[in-house]
């Protein structure tokens, strides 16, 4: 692979992977516009291998306590705050795991057409922005019960369809149960650690069974350069989006959809 195209596709999975605009479309239309090859299952799963760790590495020490008390919940030392998020992550993945599972080849192959992801950006864009309008904005994350977390969750599952946004369609359910711009992101970025991990686990089984070679100094650089634009884009992103709002991003998908429909359409 060229060393451009490497860096472009890394570069593009770290950043579009945390904000609501689906890095899933991105990387599916960005080789089709430029006509260049397919970057391969092995890259998909060396990028994916970078996000995670980013992601981990943010959120380091609030993995732990949540891991901790998590741990201590099990042992029968009581249900904390952070316990409880740790489970509410947990319950929320699972829409997704079994969605996953059933739909995986079906959505690989007969979604990853540019119209189902023109209109994917500009509904779930739509439904973003409407959430972030009406939304009340005066809970956090731990303040979630189980039927929010399942709200979360099933909006998660969606997330499948490719141009939804997995981030997108989870801050947006979250800021319509009353989560803040803010708690509806970190809950979304905490989501993302076991989707991911169920994500790479799928596509490492698929790698396993290929007889393609790898390139190894390919998958590294990817996931290196894939790690450190997602953690400057969760870091910049958590800071300025309480003052920016969503319509940023609504706008893009709105613009972005509307385009692949002219490019696109019969």
């Amino acid at each position: 692979m060229p060393l451009t195209h490497l860096l472009t596709l890394a570069l593009l999975q770290g950043l579009t992977e945390f904000l609501p605009i689906s890095s899933s479309a991105h990387l599916i239309l960005l080789p089709r516009l430029l006509d260049w090859p397919d970057q391969g299952l092995a890259f998909d799963v060396a990028v994916h291998v970078g996000t995670l760790s980013a992601v981990v590495l943010y959120f380091r020490h609030e993995l732990w306590r949540m891991t901790r008390d998590w741990l201590g919940s099990l042992a029968g030392r009581g249900i904390t705050a952070e316990a409880r998020l740790a489970w509410f992550v947990l319950l929320g993945t699972v829409p997704v795991g079994l969605a996953g599972l059933l739909l995986k080849d079906w959505v690989g192959h007969a979604l990853r057409l540019p119209l189902v992801i023109a209109a994917a950006t500009l509904g779930f864009g739509l439904l973003l922005g409407l959430a972030d309008w009406a939304g009340r904005r005066h809970r956090d994350e731990y303040s979630l019960g189980w039927r929010g977390v399942l709200a979360v969750g099933l909006a998660q599952a969606l997330a499948l369809i490719p141009g939804t946004s997995r981030s997108g369609a989870t801050m947006t359910a979250g800021l319509a149960i009353g989560l803040t711009r803010e708690s509806a992101a970190r809950f979304s970025f905490l989501l993302s650690i076991p989707v991911i991990v169920l994500a790479g686990l799928l596509e490492v089984r698929d790698l396993a069974a290929s007889p393609l070679a790898v390139d190894w100094t390919t998958l590294w650089l990817g996931a290196l350069f894939s790690g450190l634009s997602a953690y400057a884009c969760i870091h910049v992103f958590l800071r300025l989006i309480a003052r920016l709002s969503m319509w940023p991003f609504v706008i893009y998908r709105f613009a972005l959809g509307l385009a692949l429909f002219a490019i696109y359409a019969p």
